[in-house]
């Protein structure tokens, strides 16, 4: 069943993802080599107190950290450690999830460290482009599979992959809501776009195969052909007319 937000609900969520995207703005400015990822995470909680909000993935089917943070061939889910040292070229993936007042707000994004390869470069640019090509049809009586094929012919036009196995999400109450937004699809197929949506498009490509594997952490996912990744994450507001973009734009 589709939740529809009311007004009053509407206004939470804008508050949450204004924090959020301060959150990782916050996050991102700390984001240097020779840093562990371990930092991140503690500074995550750190802000997150002061904001006065909940990680929402501390715990969540068990998961150990505040955030998540991934680098390179890692996709999603990397967990922050003293072990995990950040180097000059890399490209670091930071996922947070937040919660507060019965409400949440989730948001990732794909950092360059320094000066990156023009390959990477080329990859989290069509990566992140796949916001805007998906907001084109965040509109009412679209449906889900024309969000979701508009992302996957953008992102194999460019020579990339889109993932199958991890897929974007409606929010609100719960952190992962339905329906399902996956970045691959068909045209005028699946749910229909209705206003007071609130979806996280979440576009998540790979240099090379789509095909995935969890590491032994139970966690961390990561190429099979161990090629970089690269995964954006913005929280969208369906309106009457034009969609909204709840957390800051990148």
């Amino acid at each position: 069943m589709i939740d529809i937000k009311t007004t009053e609900e509407i206004n939470k969520i804008k508050k949450l993802a204004q924090i959020i995207s301060e959150i990782l703005k916050i996050i991102k400015m700390n984001i240097r080599p020779n840093t562990d990822t371990l930092k991140l995470d503690e500074i995550a909680s750190k802000t997150m107190k002061d904001y006065k909000v909940k990680p929402a993935f501390l715990g969540y089917k068990n998961y150990p950290a505040s955030i998540c943070v991934s680098i390179n061939n890692e996709l999603v889910h990397g967990i922050p450690s003293k072990d995990k040292i950040i180097k000059e070229g890399d490209i670091v993936t930071v996922d947070i999830g937040i919660q507060h007042g019965g409400f949440y707000a989730d948001m990732a994004e794909t950092i360059p460290v320094g000066n990156i390869s023009t390959e990477r470069q080329r990859l989290l640019n069509v990566t992140k482009n796949c916001i805007d090509i998906a907001l084109k049809y965040c509109s009412p009586l679209n449906r889900i599979g024309d969000i979701s094929y508009s992302i996957q012919k953008y992102v194999e036009s460019n020579g990339f992959s889109v993932v199958r196995d991890f897929v974007g999400h409606c929010i609100g109450r719960n952190l992962h809501e339905k329906p399902e937004i996956p970045n691959f699809g068909k045209k005028n197929y699946g749910d229909k776009l209705y206003p007071g949506m609130v979806l996280c498009l979440e576009p998540m490509v790979c240099a090379g195969d789509w095909q995935v594997e969890i590491l032994s952490d139970g966690w961390t996912v990561i190429t099979k052909d161990r090629k970089d990744c690269a995964h954006f994450e913005n929280m969208v507001l369906i309106t009457e007319s034009v969609p909204e973009v709840l957390t800051n734009y990148f």
